[in-house]
């Protein structure tokens, strides 16, 4: 029955859109309306606009017809704001029009700002014009747009219906020119990369393929913009970033959207250690300076991100968390008898390094809820990566883990041409044995390195994650406009 009504409502709102084009006053025909006042700054300066005439524009979200007057609350980008709308102030046949107006029409109201008897900041109105008309009701306020899955889908119901994910999203665009702001004020050159490539690689993930026609070309939506950037680096450009879109052909998750949005930057003459620096301070600011705190607000958990990071070696991650030392553990086959001992899964190409990493992921990552920067990763998951002097089966490597999320992952990155080289070959091995997320071998990159690229610190941070934890947004997608969703057959 419900659905029936809905689909009755619908008709009698395009009925009443075929009388008014009738009529000859199809609200379509209007291309601008002279806004000069949003209802936020009306309501933060009423003595300003007490007494003064005027126009305010949005969509009609409640309605009261009381005979010869009514009210209506008009939402526009900032808020929402009420009109008094009195039949002898704006003439019968515009009060008799007023009256078929239905909830989500968009309206220009043109009168003078005052206060009612209650106190409530009001627009009197001399004029009301009928801008859009909507042709769809509005989900009920209290009961409708709820389901997460109808959010996703119709987010421009969603903004309209539940202010503070409006909020969300206003601040998406906050942090995001804080971050350019902060990198900009370090020296920073903003730059962009192809998205299209004909070799993804830079990341361990499964890409997405399409085809160039007039080239007859097999090509890449991108995983990374790493070699690039550090093509950049070689050339010259000591300090460089990129606030662009990536792609991975992977599962969709609360942690996961295959379409995300991806800031890398590199630095030539520093390290991990600077990255460290870097990543912290960078989080730190934004958060004072979008958020207002540096205590942040998480789920059951609050966030200090104002106190230094801890440090903690994947090691020592996985002595502390699952109570194994691979530091005891020196061989391949001694590491897959752990595993199968402690029910950690691996696969048959995976060596002693891969299951340190496999055993952090099981037994570490869920403890990591205040910002902890995992350092010293294994070289087998680590294929752009410097080594560490002395311990070559390790890298100058970390990932930032906040609320078990993975925030930011950085290198000492690889400068040596021919460990590049050797690390490329295995990671051509492994895709040979079946790994879809293994690097191809990237000649011209190659080539780029033998030319000397300098010391080199980068990292990459990714920006959804980053504003879950700044929003306290449970899921990717809150952070999303448009996430990706499999289509309603």
């Amino acid at each position: 029955m419900e659905e029936l009504n809905l689909h009755e409502q619908q008709r009698v709102r395009v009925e009443k859109l075929e009388a008014l084009q009738a009529a000859g006053n199809d609200p379509f025909r209007h291309v601008k309306y002279n806004v000069t006042a949003r209802s936020a700054e009306i309501s933060a300066d009423f003595e300003k606009f007490d007494g003064q005439t005027v126009g305010v524009a949005g969509r009609v979200m409640t309605k009261r017809i009381m005979g010869k007057a009514s009210f209506v609350h008009v939402q526009d980008a900032d808020g929402q704001i009420q009109a008094y709308i009195a039949r002898d102030a704006i003439g019968e046949e515009e009060y008799s029009a007023f009256k078929q107006f239905d909830i989500g029409d968009i309206v220009g109201i043109a009168g003078a700002v005052f206060k009612t008897q209650k106190g409530e900041i009001s627009v009197k109105a001399t004029e009301i014009t009928l801008l859009a008309k909507s042709l769809h009701p509005l989900p009920e306020k209290f009961h409708g747009l709820r389901d997460t899955d109808a959010r996703y889908r119709k987010r421009y119901l969603d903004l309209i219906m539940n202010p503070e994910i409006k909020d969300v999203f206003i601040k998406r665009t906050a942090i995001i020119k804080t971050i350019r702001a902060f990198l900009d004020a370090r020296g920073y050159l903003e730059v962009d990369t192809p998205i299209l490539q004909t070799i993804p690689s830079g990341a361990a993930a499964r890409p997405f393929m399409t085809h160039h026609n007039a080239l007859d070309l097999q090509m890449y939506l991108r995983i990374a913009p790493e070699l690039a950037l550090k093509r950049l680096i070689v050339g010259g450009l000591e300090r460089v970033y990129e606030l662009g879109r990536n792609f991975r052909n992977e599962g969709i998750s609360t942690r996961h959207n295959p379409e995300f949005l991806m800031l890398e930057l590199y630095e030539a003459y520093t390290d991990y250690h600077g990255m460290m620096e870097l990543a912290e301070s960078l989080i730190r600011t934004v958060a004072q300076e979008v958020i207002g705190t540096t205590k942040l607000p998480l789920g059951d958990y609050v966030i200090d991100v104002g106190t230094p990071f801890t440090r903690l070696t994947m090691l020592d991650a996985v002595k502390q968390y699952a109570n194994v030392d691979f530091a005891e553990i020196a061989t391949t086959d001694d590491a897959k008898k752990a595993a199968k001992s402690h029910g950690v899964h691996f696969e048959p190409h995976h060596t002693r390094g891969d299951i340190l990493s496999l055993f952090f992921e099981e037994f570490a990552e869920k403890h990591l809820i205040q910002p902890t920067f995992i350092i010293d990763y294994p070289v087998e998951i680590s294929p752009l990566t410097k080594r560490i002097e002395g311990r070559p089966e390790y890298t100058e490597r970390f990932e930032l883990f906040i609320a078990t999320n993975e925030t930011a992952n950085a290198y000492s990155e690889l400068n040596d041409p021919i460990d590049q080289r050797n690390r490329f070959a295995h990671q051509e091995s492994l895709r040979q044995a079946g790994d879809e997320e293994a690097n191809m071998t990237d000649e011209d990159f190659l080539t780029a390195v033998e030319y000397a690229m300098p010391p080199t610190g980068g990292m990459g941070i990714g920006i959804e994650r980053l504003i879950m934890l700044l929003t306290n947004s449970p899921s990717i997608r809150d952070v999303i406009f448009f996430p990706t969703m499999k289509p309603i057959s």
